[in-house]
C-alpha cells in the first residue's frame, strides 16, 4: 500500500497528498472528497478502500487518521453544481478543493483514477484505494464525512426518503420512495430522467 508514496518520497517530495471521492454514484446529496497527507513511512492497520469496510472500522480509522496524518481536509460539491458542471466535473472540483484546503501545502498528489485540476505534479491510479494507503485514508475520510451526513442531516430534512439506510444510492427502497413522493431539492435531477422519465420528473418540479 506504500509503493506510489515509496516512489514519490525518493524522487524528493515529501508532502504527499492521497485523494479521492465518494457519492460519485449517488441520485442524492453531495459529491464528497477527502485528501489527506501522511507522515513518511507511516502504516496505519487496516487503512484499505472504504467500500471493504465495516461502517464500525470506517469510523475508527478515520479518528486514527485524523490524529496521525501531517494534514487532512474533505470538500463538498452540492447536488445542484453536480447537475450544472456533470458528475465527473463536480468529482474533480471537490477532489480540487480538498487539496486546496489542505492546512500543510501538498507537494505530490496520488488520486484515484482521475486528474485534479491544479498545477501539482500527480499521479492517477486505477483502484488507486485499493493500492495507496494515502487515497485509501482520503476514501475513508470523505466516506465517513458522507455517511454522517446521510445519517443526521440529510435524514433529519428529509426523513420521508430512508437516506440513513440507502445513502443516496439507487437502491429498490430509495426508488419506491422517490416515486412516491418525487424528488427533493437535494436529488441529483440529471440522475433521474432515466429513472423517473422527464415527463414524471418536470410533473415533480
Amino acid at each position: 500500500m506504500l509503493q506510489y508514496e515509496q516512489q514519490a518520497w525518493g524522487s524528493g517530495f515529501s508532502a504527499i497528498a492521497g485523494v479521492d471521492e465518494v457519492g460519485r454514484g449517488c441520485l442524492f446529496g453531495d459529491v464528497v472528497a477527502g485528501a489527506v497527507i501522511l507522515p513518511q513511512g507511516l502504516i496505519i492497520d487496516g487503512v484499505d478502500d472504504s467500500k471493504k469496510l465495516s461502517e464500525k472500522k470506517r469510523e475508527q480509522l478515520y479518528d486514527v487518521i485524523a490524529e496521525q496524518s501531517i494534514a487532512w481536509s474533505v470538500a463538498r460539491v452540492d447536488a445542484a453544481s453536480i447537475d450544472r458542471l456533470n458528475i465527473k466535473q463536480a468529482s474533480r472540483l471537490a477532489m480540487k478543493l480538498a487539496v486546496e484546503t489542505l492546512a500543510v501545502p501538498a507537494d505530490y498528489l496520488l488520486v484515484d483514477a482521475e486528474i485534479v485540476d491544479l498545477s501539482l505534479p500527480q499521479e492517477s491510479i486505477v483502484k488507486g484505494d485499493a493500492n495507496s494507503q494515502s487515497i485509501a485514508a482520503a476514501s475513508i475520510m470523505a466516506k465517513v464525512t458522507r455517511d454522517r451526513l446521510c445519517l443526521s442531516e440529510w435524514e433529519t430534512l428529509y426523513p420521508q426518503y430512508g437516506i440513513a439506510i440507502h445513502k443516496g444510492y439507487a437502491t429498490k427502497l430509495h426508488r419506491e420512495k422517490l416515486l412516491q413522493y418525487g424528488p427533493c431539492e437535494l436529488h441529483r435531477r440529471t440522475f433521474l430522467k432515466k429513472l423517473l422519465g422527464e415527463d414524471i420528473l418536470q410533473t415533480a418540479l
